[in-house]
Order: structure tokens, then C-alpha cells, then sequence
């Protein structure tokens, strides 16, 4: 396998043994910007073909071309933007600098340890903004093929809601189509469809039911679901469910203060060196 250098150079021969440029490292030239040998050796891929290599090499060179031709036209032809696009650029990279000052203070700075008693309060006092878009619910369910061995073993445990007799619903998993007892976190609704797409079977209306049995047989098998709690749109969500929300709103409420102290601390600063002065 001969080496990337060795293609480059061989392409430079057949695309340029004619030029009479003035930087022999250089292996193509718009006006007076130069693409050299070493910039086509960093993008080379490594393992490539020597025919390939070339056929890359023309391409890039030609993309390469055609993008400093558009810049070029775009500079004559659009002088009077020019100052604006100038601008512009400088004040992206102004605000780029910014945030990455600030960013890297945040980083170092920023406490970001949440007690439960800062949870507590912060959600005491906004609960209105914690209005529900969607239902939650709160339930368990189970489904099983028409041709289990024991179902009204499985509906028996499963309905006795026990420790015991989950753990022996979860040695069983096997023989069952999908099954689910964790009925002590709050989802969504729209999740619970996406997770069981049966249970659409069942009216809306009907699923969203606090203390409600649900237990319905299809083609391939039975599915039993028990609704323990449920929340209606524009209910206030418990904080459990709201924490993560709740904790996201500290840390921005604290990243503001924050990067405003730090404001704050550089222009004294700067006014006690004489570094900022107003006339």
C-alpha cells in the first residue's frame, strides 16, 4: 500500500505539472489563496486505493474551487453587505466568547445541590405552573396468551396484589406476553398507549378511573389492568412527577444569579483599576 503522500503527489503532477506557481508545496490556487499538499493529507482517508485516491482527491479539489470562487464573487458583488456580514461575524464571535466565559463559570461555580426543603418550598409557592397538559396515571396490568397452562393462577396472584404474589408473577414472566406491576409511579397516558398499544382497546373514559379492574380477552389472550390513581389535564401534577422540572427551574434561577454577580464583579472591578472609565 503506498502512502497518502505518494498519491497526492502523483495527482499533483497530473493536475498541475503545467503550473507555474510560486509555492511548490501548493496543489491548487483561486486568486491568492493556495490549497496545499499537507491540508489533503489530513483529510486523506487511510486506507484507500490509488485510483481512488485520486478520484478523491480531484473531487475535493474541485468542491474546494468552487467554494472559494462563490467567496470571491460573493466579495465583489456584494460590497455594500460586506460591512454588515463584518459586523455581523464580530458579533457572533463576541457572543460566542461570552457564553463560553460564562458557561465555564457556571461549570466551576455553580452550586448544584438541591435540598428536598428548596424542593419543597419552590413548589409550594408556583403550583399553577405545574398544570397538567395530559392525563397521569398510576396502574398495573398483566397479558397472557389463550394458551397459558394456569390462568386463573396468574389472575389469582395478580389480582391478590402482594408482594409475594408479584414476586411469583415475576418468576412466571416468561410464560407471559408483557406484564407490569409498578403501580407507584405516575404516566403519562399517551405512554401507557405507545408501551401497550392493546389497551387501546379500552375507552379513554373508562381507563382514566381512580380504583377501577379492568379485564377484557382478544384474539391472542387475556389482559387485566387495575387503575390505582389518576390525574386529569389541568390538575396540578404531584411534585414527584414535577421533580425533575423542579430542580431544572433551581439551578436556572440559581445560573442567573449567578452569572449576574458575576457581571456585577468584573465592571467594579474594572472601574476600581481605571480599566472602565465614562467621560
Amino acid at each position: 500500500m503506498y502512502s497518502r503522500y505518494f498519491y497526492i503527489i502523483i495527482f499533483t503532477l497530473l493536475v498541475s505539472c503545467n503550473s507555474k506557481n510560486e509555492d511548490k508545496n501548493a496543489i491548487a490556487k483561486v486568486y491568492d489563496t493556495f490549497l496545499y499538499k499537507e491540508d489533503m493529507a489530513e483529510i486523506l482517508p487511510k486506507k484507500i486505493s490509488k485510483e481512488d485516491s485520486v478520484i478523491f482527491v480531484k473531487n475535493y479539489i474541485n468542491k474546494w474551487a468552487r467554494e472559494q470562487l462563490l467567496i470571491q464573487k460573493a466579495k465583489i458583488n456584494l460590497q455594500e453587505e460586506k460591512e454588515q456580514i463584518t459586523t455581523l461575524v464580530k458579533q457572533y464571535e463576541q457572543d460566542l466568547l461570552i457564553n463560553k466565559y460564562k458557561e465555564a463559570v457556571v461549570s466551576q461555580e455553580l452550586d448544584t445541590v438541591i435540598s428536598m426543603v428548596e424542593i419543597e418550598k419552590y413548589y409550594t409557592e408556583n403550583k399553577e405552573i405545574f398544570k397538567l397538559n395530559e392525563a397521569l396515571v398510576k396502574f398495573r396490568y398483566i397479558y397472557f396468551g389463550n394458551d397459558i397452562l394456569n390462568p386463573r393462577e396468574i389472575i389469582s396472584l395478580f389480582k391478590d396484589d402482594k408482594q409475594a404474589s408479584n414476586q411469583e408473577l415475576i418468576k412466571q414472566e416468561l410464560q407471559l406476553k408483557s406484564l407490569s406491576l409498578n403501580d407507584s409511579i405516575w404516566i403519562k397516558y399517551d405512554d401507557v398507549i405507545r408501551a401497550a398499544p392493546y389497551l387501546k382497546a379500552i375507552n379513554k373514559k373508562t381507563f382514566l378511573q381512580k380504583k377501577k379492574s379492568i379485564q377484557k380477552k382478544d384474539s391472542l389472550g387475556v389482559y387485566i389492568v387495575k387503575i390505582k390513581d389518576v390525574l386529569l389535564r389541568n390538575e396540578i401534577a404531584p411534585m414527584s412527577y414535577a421533580l425533575p422540572t423542579i430542580k431544572q427551574l433551581i439551578l436556572h434561577k440559581r445560573k442567573l444569579k449567578l452569572l449576574n454577580k458575576i457581571e456585577e464583579i468584573i465592571i467594579e472591578d474594572a472601574i476600581k483599576n481605571k480599566e472602565f472609565q465614562i467621560y
